[in-house]
């Protein structure tokens, strides 16, 4: 199927009633969650799996895919009004478009957020389009062998890229390996880790570890701060108007921002997060009075908010195409699709062209909407940031625990929800990454299988993995990658023996 007629189709599916409903459904609650410090996107995908099961995957994954990209817009509300990050990845954001509120220009930042969201957002899906296509037609030249290697890659890379604790991601990688060898062994049926308990060997439930971790634990960090610390003020649509000096200065900065998230978005193991910290740091970097950084730049707020809705459209390049989750978020995606029978990889453009293609136009679709919706809503999202969290926090619980009884109708599931968001607060606590736990998780059985396919082929012979090209690539890449980290933690502990003065 060629790019248009893909579209075309992709337009067939999307503007489906039943998948448009839920295309509007998901960048709403996305924008909510994103308004909402101390929530997330994990938090409310997670919550949202249970409902995957009773609607079609189209569907669905459009819903999550809006809820992901919602959030990216809704987070910079918060930043910007009360300096509190409602994503990761509008942490940068509150840099300088705090300051900008401050100096009452917390309008023209609020528009130069959503603008520069909506641009990198469509150069995204232009990327998408194109790099799909490429590595799809790529990754048919894949074994069994290459597969394995680069999964393994995309677990190195995301515990070592960017980490300042590369030694606590590995450890939270390798947990995740772990927990997911819980269960049935499919080759041999011996039960694995069950320690007797029937409920686990179906191994541990998906849905039952995202909520403990991304639901359950959140809302234990945030209850001792139930109560906001100030009130936003109102912003009406006339301070939303910026100068034209406004738009020429977040031109280049928007577009910059949107090439470093497509390139790093597409990567596995990235993320939208990097991207928005490298785009800050870039934006700094070029800039003839950097001295303005972190006093009210408008450089400061676009190129970021560019970069991580950028990276949050690419990064669903090698989810779709090659079965890898590129975040935590991606690997939830992926257990969306797999609950609904479907494999992603590079069979999936040819197997379900309409799946693929009515989620990059419903991404065009909801990113218009999201800009015509939280333009004239932003006085009702500044309204929300009033509520107290003392409030919110009872009913995340009752959700998530309906939630996940709905998935297998078992109390041991909900059990497991408490005592895993229990681990995962004290994990966080410990400055564990448990995002890194979830995509160790999902990306476990996968190795496993393709390793142990691998190895059949090649009648044990380890070498296989040297002798492809493609995985001798991988493995390359994966050692250069442990060297270098442990490289910088030797620099670091040199630096800090270094007597000063």
């Amino acid at each position: 199927m060629g790019t248009w007629d893909g579209i075309l189709t992709g337009f067939a599916v999307a503007l489906h009633p039943s998948v448009l409903i839920y295309c509007v459904l998901g960048v709403v609650l996305g924008t909510v969650i994103g308004v909402l410090p101390g929530i997330g996107a994990m938090a409310a995908i997670s919550l949202l799996l249970p409902i995957t099961f009773y609607i079609s995957p189209e569907a669905a994954l459009v819903m999550l895919g809006g809820v992901y990209y919602g959030a990216q817009y809704g987070g910079a509300v918060a930043s910007i009004l009360l300096r509190l990050p409602g994503t990761p990845q509008s942490a940068v954001t509150t840099l300088d478009g705090y300051p900008m509120a401050q100096q009452g220009r917390a309008g023209v930042a609020l528009f130069a957020s959503m603008m520069s969201s909506f641009v990198g957002s469509v150069i995204g899906i232009v990327a998408l389009v194109w790099l799909s296509g490429w590595l799809a037609s790529i990754a048919t030249e894949f074994g069994a062998a290459d597969y394995a290697a680069m999964m393994v890659l995309g677990l190195v890379a995301a515990s070592t890229i960017g980490s300042q604790r590369p030694a606590k991601a590995f450890a939270m990688v390798v947990l995740g390996l772990i927990l997911g060898c819980v269960g049935t062994d499919v080759n041999s049926g011996a039960s694995r880790l069950t320690f007797g308990r029937t409920e686990l060997l179906d191994g541990i439930n998906l849905v039952a570890l995202a909520m403990g971790l991304f639901g359950v634990a959140e809302v234990i960090g945030n209850i001792r701060d139930a109560e906001r610390k100030g009130v936003p003020e109102h912003v009406n649509l006339r301070q939303l108007i910026p100068t034209r000096e406004d738009l020429r200065r977040m031109t280049l900065p928007t577009l910059r921002g949107s090439a470093l998230g497509c390139f790093f978005g597409a990567l596995p193991g990235t993320g939208s997060t990097i991207s928005s910290f490298l785009s800050y740091a870039t934006e700094r970097r070029i800039a003839r009075q950097p001295e303005h950084f972190g006093n009210g730049a408008i450089e400061g707020v676009a190129g970021p908010e560019a970069a991580n809705n950028a990276a949050a459209i690419t990064a669903f390049v090698p989810t779709l195409t090659l079965g890898i989750p590129g975040d935590p978020i991606m690997a939830l995606m992926l257990g969306a699709l797999v609950i609904h029978g479907i494999q992603p990889g590079p069979m999936m453009l040819d197997a379900h062209p309409d799946m693929f293609w009515g989620l990059v136009v419903s991404f065009g679709i909801g990113n218009l909407l999201l800009l015509i919706l939280n333009l004239p809503l932003i006085g009702i999202w500044v309204s929300l940031l009033r509520i107290p969290f003392r409030w919110l926090y009872p009913a995340i619980i009752v959700f998530v625990c309906l939630g996940v009884y709905s998935v297998r109708g078992s109390t041991f599931d909900i059990a497991a929800v408490a005592v895993i968001g229990a681990a995962g607060y004290l994990l966080a606590l410990a400055r564990f990454n448990p995002a890194l736990l979830l995509l160790g998780f999902v990306l476990g059985p996968l190795i496993e299988t393709n390793l142990r396919r691998a190895m059949l082929i090649s009648r044990g012979d380890p070498m296989v993995f040297l002798e492809r090209p493609i995985s001798a690539f991988f493995v390359a890449v994966t050692v250069l990658l442990i060297l270098g980290s442990l490289l910088g933690v030797w620099r670091r502990a040199k630096k800090a023996a270094t007597p000063t003065g």
